[in-house]
């Protein structure tokens, strides 16, 4: 087991943020879990939502851009079993220990990942435009 905490740990890299004795537990956790995991997964997250556009008839890519901001938004927030395929995608990256600190928030740290995610997706639509 500790082979593979060490792989996921070297493969995604340090924290990105300011982690401090003053952060919370789940700033603590986005900066040094959640960042590196969807700065790691970015391109495959993308390409999920480009498919996922598609599956949807591909009505995102005639919407003008504030639409598809919109679009991304309410497509994870709405779409549950799409939410919880992403999900998958970032907890699948977790170290045991990370998952035990999750699953005791989860709540919180589900929609600090879901926001984080949104505008990860939001920041980069013209890679999403231009796939």
């Amino acid at each position: 087991m500790e082979a593979r905490e060490n792989f996921i740990i070297s493969l995604r890299g340090e924290s990105i943020g300011n982690v401090t004795l003053q952060s919370s537990k789940e700033e603590s956790f986005q900066n040094k879990t959640l960042r590196p995991i969807l700065k790691l997964q970015n391109d495959l997250l993308i390409q999920v939502f480009i498919n996922y556009a598609i599956k949807q008839k591909e009505v995102f890519f005639d919407f003008n851009p504030d639409k598809k901001l919109a679009y991304i938004e309410h497509s994870i927030h709405r779409d549950i079993k799409f939410r919880n395929s992403l999900k998958g995608m970032i907890i699948g990256l977790f170290t045991l220990d990370e998952y035990e600190l999750y699953i005791e928030n989860s709540s919180s740290l589900n929609k600090r990942m879901m926001n984080m995610l949104i505008e990860r997706l939001r920041s980069q639509v013209q890679l999403i435009v231009n796939s």
